[in-house]
């Protein structure tokens, strides 16, 4: 028996790439014969681990997991595989984020959530990363039972060297505020911009905004981020685009405080990396990012940019509410140990096998 691991496009460093590539290491690491395959693999992961989905030669014997992030000719060939079949249902971003910056992707995340309506009587099990995306599926039609598994998050990573040169850089008295994501309208940066420019006008004018994450196909929406700042007069607010791993743990490490203002988010990576940080989480209440929280951090029920800015400040000026948030910040983090997380994956799996 195999366990081959489907997904339409293996990226280095993002956060299902990241799950798909644990995953591999505790298949094989309980001796099963495992392998990665995908339509397209980011030249950095090395050939042992993924190979093209053209090479794939599926065997009954298989256990083929799919995991779903948007849309792929994978997601309608699997319907035509005779083995054992799971799908790990990432979620796919609504299109009508998209549709005013970038009409192709706009038209990929239609299609995929059209292919993932069809795929709802073709999986032996189904799990979501998120209770979000279990809601999604079973809107769209899901009437099989569906387990909640969490990304297997690679925190010995997160224990690497910073970058010195950006700790140097920022090593001031300055507040830091941090939002990572990619630039994309979903996220919604420009209402972390507005918070953080009602923050420095009303309390603390020596703070400063890191927006790290790559704008990638939505250039336009990141100048009119950057035009909207200049127009409110928001000061220190950096762009970094694309940022290599080690800055992005410099960014944490200097950071203060996290503010998502995001409105679509299948798990949210970054509020579990802003844990393991130790930095006091604010975050809109939408979409997974409540499941994900889970009663940690501070949820926004409304965007008001005043409201947000002096929550901001209550935290960074009140040492017990701050210790407060960040202890039971460290009581959520800790569900998602690798060995929680590991044990659900094999209870699940197991249960399968064993029909």
């Amino acid at each position: 028996m195999r366990i081959i691991q489907l997904y339409s496009s293996l990226s280095y460093g993002d956060a299902i790439g990241n799950d798909i590539l644990a995953l591999d290491a505790v298949i094989k690491a309980k001796g099963f014969d495992a392998k990665i395959y995908a339509e397209y693999i980011d030249k950095r992961i090395s050939p042992e681990l993924a190979s093209p989905f053209s090479q794939y030669e599926p065997q009954k014997t298989d256990v083929i997991i799919l995991h779903v992030g948007g849309a792929s000719k994978i997601n309608e060939w699997i319907k035509t595989v005779d083995c054992k079949k799971i799908m790990v249902y990432h979620n796919i971003t609504t299109p009508d984020f998209f549709e005013e910056y970038n009409q192709k992707s706009a038209r990929y995340c239609q299609r995929g959530l059209q292919q993932v309506q069809a795929l709802n009587d073709t999986f032996d099990m189904v799990l979501a990363v998120s209770e979000f995306n279990k809601q999604n599926l079973i809107d769209m039609g899901y009437k099989c039972k569906i387990n909640i598994l969490p990304i297997l998050i690679p925190f010995d990573d997160y224990k690497k060297q910073a970058d010195s040169v950006l700790l140097a850089k920022y090593d001031d008295d300055y507040t830091n505020i941090i939002f990572l994501g990619r630039i994309v309208p979903n996220k919604k940066q420009q209402d972390v911009i507005a918070a953080f420019a009602s923050y420095q006008k009303n309390y603390n004018p020596k703070s400063r905004l890191f927006l790290v994450g790559n704008p990638n196909d939505f250039e336009k929406y990141n100048e009119q981020l950057k035009i909207y700042t200049q127009k409110i007069g928001a000061k220190n607010v950096i762009f970094t685009g694309h940022t290599r791993f080690d800055e992005i743990l410099a960014y944490y490490k200097l950071s203060d405080l996290f503010l998502c203002m995001s409105e679509h988010e299948g798990f949210c990576v970054p509020l579990v990396e802003a844990m393991f940080f130790n930095i006091p989480i604010v975050a809109y209440a939408s979409s997974a990012i409540p499941g994900t929280l889970n009663g940690s951090g501070f949820l926004l029920n409304e965007k008001n940019p005043d409201l947000t800015a002096a929550v901001m400040n209550r935290i960074l000026t009140s040492e017990e509410l701050k210790t407060n948030i960040l202890k039971n910040q460290q009581e959520r983090l800790s569900d998602f140990s690798h060995s929680k997380v590991e044990e659900l994956f094999w209870k699940f799996t197991e249960e399968l096998l064993a029909k």
